[in-house]
């Protein structure tokens, strides 16, 4: 091993995502620019798909005349879905590229959301959104991995960039759905179809991308001496499953997920059910949502120049428990500080995504902790809104989900506190380069 490699794996994780990656070299001066603005608009096709669909849920439910189980079965999609699809995007990425898979993805997410306001039945309906979801479940994934690849010096940066465009996204399609779909005539069809613009818009600018991805790809290859022997080094990379810090992340990511999750759905109802409005409740959640646009920004450029991101975790947790024990206390009289204390606390989401990017040291370890995190992490977030609204049905109040909220996030800080550490997967698992 040379003295330069030596002191690469010397380095603390936040600098090792610094070293600047051979790749870089065969990319056309142009790609960088547009490569941003492709990310951010990426981003802000990650959640609309889903809460478009929650703004308009009981008007899609009764124009397709679901059941109620069917109903409860879309609820539950995302999840299962981001974690099934999310598995296949390492071998993807390694047949076809990062930057390919998720420009496929994209083009998923546009097919979906064009293609299910003109489903007839629920089956129908449910195959589209499965679609879309399957392209947001790759797309979720290889992000961090584009990041890493193609900004290792600007990991924290760019992923608080993207993480904000996320956030962003999520309640703009909350927010604006309902107006649009008025000025639109009142269809429910017409304003789900309104957010498939926004993915076109996202295709026609990863397709360039794409290809001057491809055509670099193919020139690092021949500069190589064979494009099998790249093929070869992209696929090295650690087994995560043997690794403690991998396990952490993706126990954190679930356990974050899970409390956003059950925000999103559960916290209307907690407000109106001590007596807040109707509308003041959909509001509060409003800024609960909205809280994650500046700090998404934010968290990940702190987070990346830091040896250690436990402090940050712990922050994060301290401000969710507080904004539970006061919903449990006295849920109306201090909603506004609640609301804002659970936004700040589900800014966890940018913090998991930026610890992903530095806890490995290649875009190929960062690809397979990147799928192994998001997959498992939402496979485990699955039950959370369901045990939630089970328990709030047989205690007849509240006081017994939020004491299991407030629980949950005991081990959620102890996780991040064990994955914010400065160490990666690849010296867990034995590998020196």
């Amino acid at each position: 091993m040379s003295d330069e490699e030596t002191k690469t794996l010397d380095r603390p994780a936040a600098d090792r995502a610094a070293v600047p990656i051979p790749h870089a070299t065969a990319q056309p001066t142009w790609l960088g620019p547009v490569l941003i603005v492709g990310i951010v608009l990426a981003a802000l096709n990650l959640r609309p798909a889903i809460t478009s669909l929650g703004a308009l849920f009981e008007e899609t439910r009764t124009g397709l005349g679901m059941s109620g189980t069917v109903a409860g079965l879309i609820t539950s999609v995302p999840a299962l879905c981001f974690a099934v699809f999310g598995v296949t995007a390492p071998r993807l990425s390694r047949r076809f590229g990062p930057v390919a898979v998720v420009c496929a993805g994209m083009a998923a997410v546009a097919a979906g959301l064009l293609i299910r306001p003109f489903a007839s039945g629920a089956a129908g309906f449910l195959a589209a959104s499965a679609l879309s979801l399957a392209g947001i479940a790759l797309t979720n994934v290889l992000l961090p991995v584009i990041v890493k690849r193609y900004f290792p010096d600007r990991v924290g940066t760019m992923t608080g960039l993207y993480s904000m465009a996320l956030a962003a996204g999520t309640s703009l399609a909350a927010a604006a759905t309902v107006p649009l779909t008025s000025a639109l005539g009142g269809s429910w069809r017409a304003g789900l179809l309104v957010w498939s613009s926004l993915a076109v818009a996202a295709v026609l600018l990863w397709l360039p991308i794409a290809r001057a991805a491809r055509r670099a790809d193919r020139a690092l290859a021949v500069a190589a001496g064979s494009g099998a022997s790249t093929a070869v080094r992209s696929d090295a990379g650690p087994r995560v499953v043997r690794s403690r810090t991998a396990w952490a992340l993706a126990c954190y990511f679930g356990l974050q997920a899970t409390g956003a999750y059950i925000t999103m759905g559960w916290l209307p109802q907690i407000f109106r059910d001590a007596g807040v409005s109707a509308s003041t409740a959909g509001v509060l959640l409003a800024v609960t949502m909205v809280m994650g646009v500046p700090l998404a920004f934010v968290i990940p450029g702190l987070a990346g120049r830091l040896k250690n991101q436990g402090a940050i975790a712990v922050t994060l947790g301290v401000f969710g428990l507080t904004g539970y024990l006061g919903l449990y206390f006295a849920p109306a009289a201090g909603a506004w500080a609640w609301a804002l204390l659970l936004g700040v606390s589900n800014c966890a989401f940018p913090l998991v995504i930026t610890m992903i990017g530095l806890r490995a040291k290649s875009p190929a370890g960062v690809v397979k902790l990147s799928a192994f995190a998001q997959s498992t992490g939402y496979l485990i977030s699955i039950p959370g809104p369901l045990v939630i609204g089970t328990l709030y049905q047989h205690s007849g109040g509240w006081d017994l989900p939020l004491a299991l909220m407030a629980g949950l996030l005991v081990p959620q800080i102890a996780l991040g506190v064990l994955a914010g550490r400065d160490r990666t997967i690849e010296d867990e698992c034995g590998m020196r380069d």
